[in-house]
């Protein structure tokens, strides 16, 4: 156990800076998402482009692309959230049973899509779990550009994954980074029912 310990500080003493502002950047990200925030984009479009770069580095391509579609959600996310400025936000509220059908094929067939493709064309040793991590996240960030509260079941179903996932890979503060993400997660999804409850929306 005392190794493992070491190892395990040995392996966060030489992470590199560009992890270290990825991870700063994407707490700051969560923590603005929680608090119903629209700043929540700018933070998440940087940390989701250094983490493209720090993912194909660690082979883990498509976590890499997961990023690169994290940055274009964000994009779209920000612009979907302040559009028409002269009026409220969109409001959050619960998915749709069109959406939540939207969902399933995107979790479905992304993660059997990803897992051929990293089969394929990839030299991963962790294509199916790479790919399953992937396509819940991409769910789960569709319907957060959409002010859905089932947003954070999608990204839990993710993180809980990508945990052990991102151990194996040897990048610990990222690890670390997605259980805090995980407790974020419970957290802001009980604070966005209570919103849906009291019609609160108050503008980020």
């Amino acid at each position: 156990m005392q190794e493992l310990w070491r190892e395990f500080f040995a392996e966060i003493a030489a992470t590199s800076w560009p992890v270290w502002t990825a991870v700063i950047l994407g707490v700051v990200q969560v923590l603005l998402a929680k608090s119903n925030s629209i700043w929540l984009y700018p933070s998440g479009i940087l940390s989701s482009g250094l983490f493209v770069w720090i993912f194909i580095e660690a082979m883990l391509y498509a976590e890499s692309a997961l990023n690169a579609y994290y940055v274009i959600m964000s994009i779209y996310g920000w612009w979907y959230w302040s559009r028409k400025k002269a009026k409220p936000l969109v409001p959050i509220t619960c998915a749709k049973q069109k959406e939540k059908l939207i969902v399933s094929v995107i979790v479905i067939a992304g993660t059997l899509t990803i897992w051929w493709v990293l089969l394929t064309f990839t030299k991963s040793n962790v294509p199916f779990w790479d790919a399953l991590v992937s396509a819940t996240a991409w769910a789960g960030m569709w319907l957060l550009a959409r002010r859905k509260i089932e947003n954070w079941i999608l990204l839990n179903i993710s993180n809980a994954f990508a945990v052990p996932l991102l151990f194996y890979k040897h990048l610990p503060l990222s690890a670390l980074l997605t259980v805090f993400l995980f407790i974020i997660a419970v957290l802001g999804y009980f604070k966005w029912k209570r919103i849906i409850q009291q019609h609160d929306y108050v503008p980020a």
